[in-house]
């Protein structure tokens, strides 16, 4: 099989032949009909995230199709998708406590183990989900990190139907996200950077939109950050109410300023973090994502163009979020 493999942090990947991975028990062989590309992958890339081994194939937004390994529920030729968590240990105090996303011993797609920038890949059959009908592979594909991942924020920070909400950035994740609070009547106010991504806010009905420095006009009942910085953070702890709560949407985050205490969090105003996902927050975002028809407007790369793909997701160039097709020409 083709794959593009990573040799080295911050090194280009390179398209590779090796041999296609061989079946074991538990698991299922899928060939891959799309990968989303998350900004994770750019952080394991680049040496934010150190590599746990080398080489690695990225890639933890995986649809594919099952090839070997079927079960009576994962049949051949079913549509699958995977996400950032491969797999959990599920005898750790968290996993036992419901709490597998905070598993002491996790994989994780594309990271400890190889993803889905290639033809193939073998995942845990118990760590795949159904997908709905109505979204095609490349549609689908970004709804499996960056849906998901929001979706768990939203749940994170407590957010209630018809509440004033913050998102602060906007990029794959958060341009999902603004889809359900659409759907639960939220207002929704956006801060970001980027004219692009003030456009698309706009576009996708936010009630006020502003640039990173702009503050929104209201107190926010919660807010979500989207951008890995931690002056983002405190621009959107200052725009809670009492009570609020503040959920950071990164898996990397730069230092945190000095802020202060007595007028931005006193109050029971809260910080949390979000840490990847749990397999129910997989199976209800993806089902409430089908009945709403969470379609992403996404820019594709073939397989040989993998380098290309996680430039544009750096630079922010793409229309939505990017997907790398194997054997689609360029």
């Amino acid at each position: 099989m083709k794959a593009a493999v990573l040799r080295r942090a911050n090194q280009p990947l390179q398209l590779e032949e090796l041999p296609i991975p061989t079946l074991s028990p538990g698991h299922l062989l899928l060939r891959v009909l799309a990968c989303g590309v998350c900004r994770t992958d750019l952080h394991i890339f680049e040496g934010d995230l150190p590599l746990t081994h080398e080489p690695l194939i990225l890639g933890h937004q995986i649809v594919g199709s099952v090839v070997d390994g079927a079960t009576p529920d994962r049949p051949v030729g079913m549509r699958v998708g995977v996400s950032w968590i491969g797999g959990t240990d599920g005898t750790c105090p968290f996993c036992l406590r419901g709490e597998e996303n905070i598993c002491d011993n996790p994989t994780f797609t594309g990271y400890t183990i190889n993803g889905g920038y290639a033809e193939h890949t073998l995942v845990r059959a118990d760590f795949t989900y159904p997908l709905p009908v109505a979204l095609d592979d490349t549609h689908v594909a970004p709804l499996l990190c960056a849906g998901i991942i929001g979706f768990r924020s939203l749940r994170v920070a407590g957010t209630q139907p018809g509440e004033r909400v913050g998102l602060f950035g906007f990029g794959a994740s958060a341009s999902q996200a603004i889809e359900v609070l659409r759907h639960w009547n939220c207002e929704v106010y956006v801060s970001t950077r980027g004219e692009t991504h003030r456009q698309q806010a706009s576009s996708a009905g936010a009630t006020w939109v502003g640039t990173e420095n702009d503050k929104p006009p209201v107190e926010l009942d919660r807010a979500i950050t989207f951008a890995p910085s931690g002056a983002v953070v405190v621009s959107a702890l200052s725009s809670l109410r009492k009570g609020g709560i503040v959920a950071i949407n990164a898996i990397h985050l730069d230092q945190m300023p000095a802020f202060d205490y007595d007028k931005l969090l006193w109050g029971e105003r809260q910080i949390r973090s979000v840490a990847n996902m749990t397999r129910q927050d997989a199976l209800d975002f993806l089902q409430l994502a089908g009945e709403i028809g969470i379609k992403p407007q996404v820019q594709v790369y073939p397989l040989d163009r993998a380098n290309e793909a996680l430039q544009t997701v750096k630079h922010e160039t793409a229309h939505g979020p990017v997907v790398i097709v194997p054997n689609t020409s360029a």
